[in-house]
């Protein structure tokens, strides 16, 4: 076994390089799911290579609101990476491609199950020439299964992962997040499956496939939904803004706004009612555990509502965190954007595109204190590093 030392400023750089620095990533997916785990990996000091259709991009590069032209989601999706553009239409774009992949350590795509294959670029392929490769496939209903080829965006998995019945009010259509929240879940457990491949890569020497369904990534995070429906039939419904089931869990209407409140833990449920004037209720022990609460959820609400109606936004919270209930405001980007804590945290950071735009963009999570990730580069033009990463060849 060879031994390595290094010195301490050599240390340093790695140290401020990110926990990931060394770690070469290729990236063919579009838009949100395989960029998003991309830029995850990118946050903590991979080297991400981002490949993009020439002329057009990525098409992420186009959404929602623009500033001379240019998405401002891109500077946070495509932060920490590099742009190379290939048309993987194209036998010779794909076969340069394949050579960058006989490079990388990590691949991730989040095109069609079957593409991949028809291009020529399978994992068994790539791993021929590369058998450390870790291919990150992300899709929506899996590498296979008779669902395998039916087109999944993330509006169908948070259906089919049983989250969007749970969203609305009872008798009401279900409701949509304002955000794909099916696409960064299947980022995260992505990431998380990159994570532990190349730790089983450090016993093995081999890389292999992480195959991640967007509806399955949603679906885990479903909690009891499925146990409880095997053990009692019991179907959970939508309940508005309430937790079925765990009581005092809601939001409250005020004199001008709502808050949410989380008074069901036992002995904070007793300091709250005693804050709201209502002893008699903290003190009947009927309510002392969460089934009795949930039993009485709706007078338990009608009492916390009569309270919280009659008072402005700020003395609820107030009041209430003084006695340590959890409590808050319903932030919109506004106050995400005013917030000390949000600020101390790190979490708004302010950056300067090429185009002279200042941006605040979100932070860094998670949180390592001793090899914490940053935002080393911004977002690239299209192309920007084809004379570093393809010199002299197609796509330059």
């Amino acid at each position: 076994m060879t031994a390595f030392t290094t010195t301490s400023d050599e240390a340093a750089a790695s140290l401020a390089a990110g926990p990931l620095a060394g770690l070469k990533v290729l990236e063919l997916g579009q838009l949100i799911a395989g960029p998003f785990a991309g830029k995850t990996l990118g946050d903590f000091g991979a080297e991400v290579i981002k490949v993009e259709p020439p002329g057009s991009g990525d098409p992420l590069r186009q959404w929602r609101l623009l500033h001379n032209g240019e998405s401002v989601w891109w500077q946070v999706q495509s932060r920490n990476k590099k742009s190379v553009t290939l048309d993987l239409r194209e036998e010779a774009d794909r076969a340069i491609a394949r050579r960058l992949a006989a490079e990388a350590d990590v691949l991730i795509e989040n095109f069609r199950p079957g593409l991949m294959e028809d291009w020529g670029m399978g994992y068994e392929t790539l791993a021929a020439a590369n058998p450390r490769l870790i291919m990150l496939r992300i899709s929506g209903y899996g590498q296979t299964g008779p669902y395998r080829d039916l087109p999944g965006f993330a509006v169908v998995a948070e259906a089919m992962g049983g989250l969007r019945h749970l969203m609305g009010e009872p008798g009401r259509p279900p409701v949509r997040a304002g955000v794909s929240l099916g696409d960064t879940l299947a980022a995260l457990h992505g990431v998380i499956g990159v994570l532990l491949a190349l730790q089983a890569r450090q016993r093995t020497g081999r890389g292999q496939v992480v195959d991640v369904a967007l509806y399955e990534s949603v679906f885990n995070c479903m909690e009891s939904l499925l146990p409880e429906f095997s053990a009692f039939g019991a179907v959970r419904e939508p309940a508005g803004s309430a937790l079925p089931g765990i009581a005092p869990s809601n939001a409250y209407r005020c004199a001008d706004g709502q808050v949410v409140i989380g008074g069901n833990g036992d002995s904070i449920f007793k300091r709250l009612m005693t804050a709201i004037g209502r002893d008699d209720l903290g003190q009947d022990p009927t309510l002392a555990g969460n089934a009795g609460r949930a039993a009485r959820v709706d007078e338990l609400d009608a009492a916390i509502t009569a309270w919280t109606v009659q008072r402005p936004v700020s003395e609820v919270v107030d009041t209430l965190q003084a006695v340590r209930v959890p409590v808050g405001r319903i932030y919109t980007a506004r106050d995400i954007a005013e917030d000390p804590h949000y600020q101390a945290r790190g979490m708004i950071e302010r950056i300067v595109t090429a185009s002279g735009l200042a941006l605040d963009v979100p932070g860094i999570v998670p949180k390592l204190s001793e090899t914490p990730g940053a935002i080393r580069t911004l977002a690239p033009g299209l192309g920007a590093h084809n004379a570093e990463l393809l010199p002299g060849e197609r796509g330059a």
